[in-house]
C-alpha cells in the first residue's frame, strides 16, 4: 500500500485492496474514504469487498465517487463536509491519488495559500500546479471542459516501453523539442523478464526500476492519468481535470488485463495453486508452484487474441517441464496446454520445432478450450470449448496448478474515446501509425490495433517510425516512416535454449541475424543468451535511450498508402 501523507490528518493513496484495509487500521486510520467510482477500471476490487474489510477492521467507510477529468465544485463541497464530520485519520484513495488530492487542495483553498498546498502535494507526490489558478481564486464551480493551461509540441499519453522509446527517439533527433509524458505510476517494468522470474532464473528485483530513473531529464513528467481525449481541441483532459494542449499526440498507454474476466480468477489469484507471469508480484509464486509439484495435473491456459507477450503461456509451460523433466518428476505429472486459438502457434514455420517440445514432454494439446471460470478452493477450472462442428459445450479439469494468461483489452478511457475502433483499440494506419482520422495523432505498442504481436520488439521498431513521422507532421509534412508489422517472440523451449521467432506482418518471416549465424526456427543457445544477457541491456540501456540499433526506420519518397494486410497471428515477447 503506497500511503502518502498530506497531514496528519488525511492521507491519500491509489487504489487500495481488501488486505490493505487491515494495514490501514494498523497504522491508526479511523476511516477510508472511496473517491474512486464502482467499475471505473479492470484492477479494482468490489466496493463491497472493501466495505466490509472496513466493518471487520473497525474503520469506517465512505463512498464519495468523483468522475475522472471531471472535479465540480459540488464534489469539493462534498468531501470538505465528509472531512469535517468524520473521525479521523482518514485516508482517502482514487485510482492514483490525485483525484483525492486535489479535492483536499481545493478543499483546503479558503484558508490555506496556493504555495502552501502546491508544496505539500509535491512533497506527496503530485503535482497540482496546473490547478494554481483555481486554488487562487477558490473556485468552487469547475467547467466540463477546461481549456489548456500548458500546450507541449509532443504530449505522450504512457510512460511504458513505447511511450519511454518515443520520447528517447525524438529527443535524438531534436534536443529542445518540447515534450511531455503524462504516466501515473512511480515504477517501470521490464516485463519480459517475468517469464524468466517464473522459470527461476532472474530475481523480481531486476525487471523493475524507478520510473524517475527512466524519463529524460528533458522531459516534462506530469505524474497522474490521461481521462479524456478531446482530439478536436488538440487537448487531453487528466485525472484531476486539468486539461494539457499539444502540436502532436502520441497515444502508449497499454492495454488492461481483464483479471475479472474469467469468473473466480481475481480471488485465488497467488493461493490454491492458481499463478501468472502476466503479473509482477504473481511470478515468484509460478516459480514456487514449479519446485512444489511433484505429481498430479498442471494447466495452462491462452485466451482469445489480442494479447500481449502471446507466446508467454506456453513459454512458462516449458520451462516448467524443463524443471521436472530434470527433476525426475515429469512421468508422475500431465501437463495440459489449453489454448482458445486453433492452432499451437500462428507463423507456422515455428510450429515443427516446438512439436518436437511437446511430445518430448508429453503435453495434451487442447485447441479451442476458452478457460471461463475458476473454483480454487475446489482447485477445478471451467472451459468453454468449441468443437470442429462448431458445437459448443462445457468442460471442467481439475488442477494442481494452474497457470493462467488473462483476457486483455484497451483500457477504459482509450475504449471510450473517439480515437478507438468499433474494438477498443486506438486506430491507426499499419505502416505510418499514425490516425486515420486525426492527422496529428500517433499511437504504438499495445494500445493501437496495428495487426502485429504486441510485444517490446514490435515497440522497438515501431518508436523509431513514430519519432520520424511526429516531427514530419510538426514541420508540415506527410508521414514517410514506415513500419513493416516487425515482431518477436524467443520461446524458452527450456532452459538454455530458445527458438527465436521473428516475423511480420503477414506472418512472414523477418530474422535480425543471418542464419549461418542463428537459425531462428531451430532451438538455439545463442538465442538463450541474447534473451538471458543482451535483451534486458537492449532495452534499459539502447531501446529507452534513442539507441536504435537494427531499428532505423524506412523513409519513402512518397506517403504510402494505407496498409491493410492483416497479420498471421499476435504471437511475441514484451522485450
Amino acid at each position: 500500500m503506497d500511503v502518502r501523507q498530506l497531514t496528519p490528518f488525511i492521507s491519500v493513496s491509489p487504489q487500495i485492496n481488501v488486505a490493505d484495509i487491515g494495514l490501514a487500521a494498523s497504522l491508526g486510520f479511523r476511516a477510508i474514504i472511496a473517491n474512486r467510482p464502482e467499475k471505473e477500471g479492470e484492477d479494482q476490487p468490489p466496493n463491497a469487498e472493501l466495505e466490509e474489510a472496513c466493518r471487520i477492521n473497525g474503520l469506517d467507510w465512505h463512498y464519495l465517487p468523483v468522475v475522472s477529468g471531471n472535479i465540480t465544485g459540488a464534489d469539493v463541497q462534498a468531501f470538505a463536509h465528509l472531512l469535517a464530520t468524520i473521525q479521523g485519520p482518514v485516508l482517502a484513495f482514487c485510482r492514483t491519488g490525485t483525484r483525492s488530492t486535489t479535492l483536499w487542495a481545493l478543499s483546503e483553498a479558503h484558508h490555506l495559500s496556493v504555495e502552501a498546498i502546491l508544496k505539500t502535494a509535491s512533497a506527496a507526490g503530485y503535482d497540482l500546479s496546473a490547478q494554481r489558478d483555481r486554488l487562487g481564486s477558490a473556485a468552487r464551480q469547475e467547467s466540463t471542459r477546461p481549456s489548456a493551461i500548458v500546450r507541449h509540441d509532443v504530449l505522450i499519453v504512457g510512460g511504458g516501453a513505447g511511450g519511454q522509446a518515443v520520447a528517447a527517439s525524438l529527443l535524438k533527433r531534436q534536443p529542445d523539442l518540447d515534450i511531455a509524458i503524462i504516466e501515473p505510476n512511480t515504477l517501470h517494468y521490464y516485463q519480459p523478464g517475468w517469464t524468466l522470474v517464473g522459470g527461476g532464473v532472474f530475481e523480481r528485483k531486476d525487471t523493475v526500476r524507478n520510473m524517475a530513473s527512466v524519463m529524460p531529464d528533458r522531459v516534462k513528467w506530469y505524474q497522474t492519468a490521461a481521462s479524456l481525449f478531446l482530439p478536436e481541441h488538440q487537448q487531453v483532459q487528466l485525472e484531476d481535470g486539468t486539461a494539457l494542449g499539444y502540436r502532436t499526440l502520441v497515444v502508449a498507454a497499454g492495454l488492461s488485463l481483464n483479471w475479472q474476466g474469467i469468473k473466480g480468477l481475481k480471488e485465488t489469484l497467488g493461493k490454491n495453486g492458481v499463478t501468472s507471469n502476466y503479473q509482477f508480484d504473481l511470478a515468484p509464486y509460478t516459480w514456487e508452484l514449479v519446485q512444489s509439484t511433484r505429481c498430479g495435473k498442471a494447466l495452462f491456459s491462452q485466451p482469445p487474441m489480442p494479447i500481449k507477450c502471446a507466446g508467454a503461456p506456453q513459454k512458462a509451460m516449458y520451462l516448467s517441464c524443463d524443471h521436472w523433466l530434470r527433476q525426475g518428476r515429469l512421468k508422475d505429472i500431465n501437463v495440459e496446454f489449453c489454448t482458445a486459438g486453433a492452432a499451437l502457434f500462428g507463423v507456422a514455420d515455428y510450429v515443427p520445432a516446438l512439436m518436437k517440445y511437446v511430445e518430448k514432454y508429453g503435453i495434451q494439446l487442447n485447441f479451442q478450450h476458452n478457460l471461463i471460470e475458476v473454483d480454487g478452493a475446489a482447485r477445478r477450472a471451467l472451459f468453454r470449448i468449441t468443437a470442429p462442428t462448431g458445437e459448443v459445450i462445457e468442460e471442467e479439469k481439475p488442477f494442481d496448478m494452474l497457470h493462467v494468461c488473462p483476457p486483455q483489452q484497451a483500457p477504459a478511457f482509450i475504449r471510450n474515446s473517439p480515437l478507438a475502433d468499433a474494438a477498443g483499440w486506438v486506430d491507426v494506419d499499419t505502416q505510418t501509425l499514425k490516425h486515420k482520422r486525426h492527422g496529428d495523432i500517433f499511437a504504438l505498442g499495445d494500445c493501437a490495433n496495428s495487426p502485429n504481436a504486441k510485444t517490446a520488439a514490435a515497440v522497438r521498431k515501431q518508436a523509431p517510425v513514430v519519432a520520424e513521422n511526429v516531427l514530419m507532421a510538426l514541420q508540415g509534412q506527410a508521414a514517410r516512416a514506415i513500419y513493416d508489422g516487425y515482431g518477436s517472440c524467443p520461446l524458452t523451449v527450456e532452459r538454455g535454449k530458445i527458438v527465436l521467432a521473428e516475423f511480420g506482418y503477414g506472418g512472414k518471416l523477418l530474422p535480425s541475424f543471418p542464419t549461418w549465424l542463428l537459425e531462428g526456427r531451430e532451438p538455439s543457445r545463442l538465442s538463450w543468451l541474447l534473451k538471458e544477457k543482451m535483451l534486458p541491456w537492449l532495452y534499459w540501456e539502447a531501446m529507452l535511450k534513442g539507441r536504435e540499433w537494427l531499428a532505423a526506420p524506412q523513409l519513402l519518397e512518397h506517403s504510402p498508402a494505407s496498409h491493410s494486410s492483416q497479420q498471421a497471428c499476435d504471437f511475441g515477447e514484451r522485450k
